[in-house]
């Protein structure tokens, strides 16, 4: 399926407060998992649009994430399920892609009032929220229920929201939590 992603995210959070907040609000907790990912180049000379295998706890999903600006609504997703996480990873390497970066992060999940909300934990930086729903006036709907304003949002993906770390994703091979 493809289509525009209306989120942003929030950096800097304290997880198990907005964890306990949301479930305040009237969220629903769908549970923790840890999420593991290659992410794959398909043209090196455009860091716009890559592809990203992802293995969610659950499900294994196969996307190509397609980003016009760092706005809500910037980013355009097209994504399906998978069989396999490592037999997709073996299949694409078949096709001629190798996976540019290993990556892991922790992923709480909520529902509040038809959004999805997800608080995301990464190696090396502070945990954010990230939110997503129907249309930008949604999202930001749904930060302001929870305590945010617009001004808090960005719609930057992770590689940017890295770099106001000062860490360089394009340098990491691989990104877990057992890295010292």
């Amino acid at each position: 399926m493809s289509d525009i992603e209306y989120e942003a995210k929030v950096l800097g959070i304290d997880p198990d407060q907005l964890a306990q907040h949301l479930i305040d609000k009237g969220g629903t907790d769908l549970g923790q998992v840890l999420q593991r990912r290659y992410v794959y180049d398909i043209d090196p000379a455009d860091p716009s649009r890559w592809m990203r295998l992802r293995d969610t706890g659950t499900q294994a999903t196969l996307c190509v994430k397609e980003i016009g600006s760092d706005a809500i609504g910037g980013t355009r997703e097209t994504e399906t399920v998978v069989g396999d996480f490592e037999t997709t990873n073996e299949l694409l390497g078949r096709l001629g892609y190798t996976p540019k970066a290993y990556q892991e992060n922790r992923r709480h999940s909520f529902t509040l009032d038809g959004a999805q909300v997800e608080i995301d934990s990464w190696p090396h930086i502070p945990a954010y929220v990230e939110i997503e729903a129907t249309s930008q006036a949604e999202v930001v709907r749904i930060a302001a229920l929870i305590g945010y304003a617009e001004t808090d949002l960005t719609g930057e993906n992770t590689t940017k929201v890295y770099a106001r770390y000062g860490i360089d994703l394009s340098t990491l091979r691989e990104l877990r939590f057992d890295q010292r």
